[in-house]
């Protein structure tokens, strides 16, 4: 009967684990107690752990964790474990590793101490110091015992502690999620993104971790001034992916690509000679662009105004919402450009201009406007002529046109030619009056002496006046440098009459007597 109980007896040992004070074992929850859990570990006696030591979901009687050995047999004859203990054991095993690789842990804040938190990461204790804490603007009830990945920056093995930075873990999830956004962006796909920022040339869109740029070309098929027309901060808007370049980490959207291109069958909807409404969207000095549907704008320049009128600022003509009807006089599909007419609408009054101003003909007509070389005059049909200053007057040199007429002043001029093509009519004013000239050689024949008054002094010459209207030319050669030096306007000098030039209109004069 000996031999069998020896059998046995050598089976139930081989059955039990060789478990040393110290280790670290798997052992199977068994049963629990009000205060304590019985676990079997594979050893004779079954082991006895303080519920205290377990989590919630850890409760499970036929669950498999790791404990540590703390003593083989007790004063009770019972195996003592520790799941605590060996928790931190495994904890640090792992917290080494993963400070080397750089992996993120789980911690939980258990406690505020000066200059940062006391942290509990795998039944360490770790120390979060508020420079790495990135919990700006945080309430402490909101950070206490909330889980939060960390990274471990530090790892004092004598000492068994840790440095944690939450900064530093942000930072790398937000690359991971930068990195998987990345894989995720194709050419052509619809995204969604947050307006992050508002510049004069477009709106940066946060994507997720990743931002895209919504140039403002690329936000509506119709010309807009700003981007704040189209998107606010803070929208959050459905954009289409048009370039990516990671290298150099940018992404270009596109809004305007989500809608179908109005510009597509542009030929079909706007015929050339057709006319039109539209509403006035924008102004410049150039021309008035009308909107004549979503998306689609035309522009009258100001060149295709008015056939009469010459327009230097549209603004006085028209304002931003006018409605308006013009012709269309070209469609570029290509160059997404649209002219249009205001004047194709009306009579060209031009086209008759020839029949009815011929030249030598006597009209009437208003002051209009000035330049340094003449004066408008706008006549009773709307068109409109110029007096060149040369045209003004006989006898007397004209510096500037206002000094003979006024704007507003209605008077008599002389047509002196008629270009339709060109739109221009020459008009002249001293013309309306007799020619003075062939009297005036009569009057003042070669080498007659005059007394004469200067009215002003040029690098070329003296300018004097003969008589009311009629002024003469002394040339530098034909006075002395010093006495010339010493004239100024109103001075009385003596000279000769030396050449009178009926077809130019002009006297020429000498100082040397």
């Amino acid at each position: 009967m000996s031999e069998p109980k020896s059998e046995l007896e050598q089976l139930y040992n081989e059955s039990i684990k060789i478990i040393r004070d110290g280790q670290v074992a798997t052992g199977k929850i068994v049963a629990l107690k009000t205060k304590e859990v019985l676990v079997d570990v594979g050893f004779k006696s079954e082991g006895v752990v303080p519920i205290t030591e377990f989590s919630s979901q850890d409760l499970v009687v036929g669950k498999e964790l790791e404990f540590y050995v703390e003593s083989i047999e007790n004063d009770a004859g019972n195996i003592v474990l520790s799941r605590e203990k060996a928790i931190r054991i495994q904890g640090w095993d792992k917290i080494v590793k993963f400070s080397h690789d750089g992996t993120l842990v789980e911690g939980r804040p258990i406690k505020k101490v000066k200059g940062g938190f006391l942290v509990d990461v795998m039944g360490i204790e770790g120390f979060l110091p508020l420079s790495l804490s990135a919990f700006k603007n945080i309430l402490d009830k909101d950070i206490l015992y909330k889980a939060f990945p960390f990274k471990i920056v530090k790892v004092n093995n004598l000492r068994r502690s840790i440095i944690l930075s939450r900064r530093e873990a942000v930072q790398k999830e937000k690359d991971v999620a930068k990195d998987r956004i990345w894989q995720e962006l194709k050419i052509g796909n619809i995204c969604t993104g947050t307006v992050k920022a508002i510049t004069d040339f477009g709106a940066f869109i946060d994507l997720g971790g990743v931002d895209g740029l919504l140039h403002i070309t690329d936000m509506s098929w119709s010309k807009i001034s700003h981007p704040s027309e189209v998107v606010a901060l803070g929208d959050k808007i459905e954009v289409m992916i048009l370039n990516l370049d990671r290298e150099a980490g940018k992404v270009s959207l596109g809004l305007k690509q989500r809608m179908s291109d109005p510009w597509q069958d542009i030929e079909g909807k706007f015929q050339v000679s057709a006319k039109i409404k539209g509403k006035v969207v924008n102004i410049l000095p150039y021309g008035v662009f009308v909107e004549l549907e979503k998306g689609i704008e035309g522009l009258i320049h100001v060149s295709e105004i008015s056939w009469t009128k010459r327009i230097n600022n549209p603004a006085e003509m028209f304002a931003v919402g006018d409605m308006v009807e013009t012709q269309i006089i070209s469609v570029d599909k290509d160059s997404r450009r649209i002219s249009l007419s205001l004047k194709q609408l009306e009579q060209n009054p031009w086209t008759e201009a020839e029949s009815k101003y011929s030249p030598n003909s006597k009209v009437s007509g208003k002051i209009r406007g000035f330049t340094d070389y003449g004066a408008f005059v706008e006549l009773d049909s709307n068109l409109e002529g110029m007096i060149h200053v040369s045209d003004m007057s006989w006898t007397k040199r004209i510096g500037h046109p206002q000094d003979v007429l006024k704007k507003g002043q209605k008077i008599d001029v002389m047509i002196l030619s008629v270009d339709a093509q060109n739109r221009r009519i020459a008009l002249g004013l001293k013309q309306t009056q007799e020619n003075p000239w062939p009297k005036i050689a009569e009057k003042y024949p070669l080498d007659k002496v005059l007394e004469v008054e200067v009215v002003s002094i040029t690098d070329f010459g003296v300018f004097v006046k003969i008589e009311d209207e009629l002024e003469g030319l002394v040339y530098s050669s034909e006075i002395d440098k010093e006495t010339a030096a010493k004239l100024k306007p109103q001075d009385k000098i003596q000279v000769k009459v030396i050449k009178v030039d009926v077809e130019q209109a002009k006297i020429g004069l000498t100082a040397r007597l």
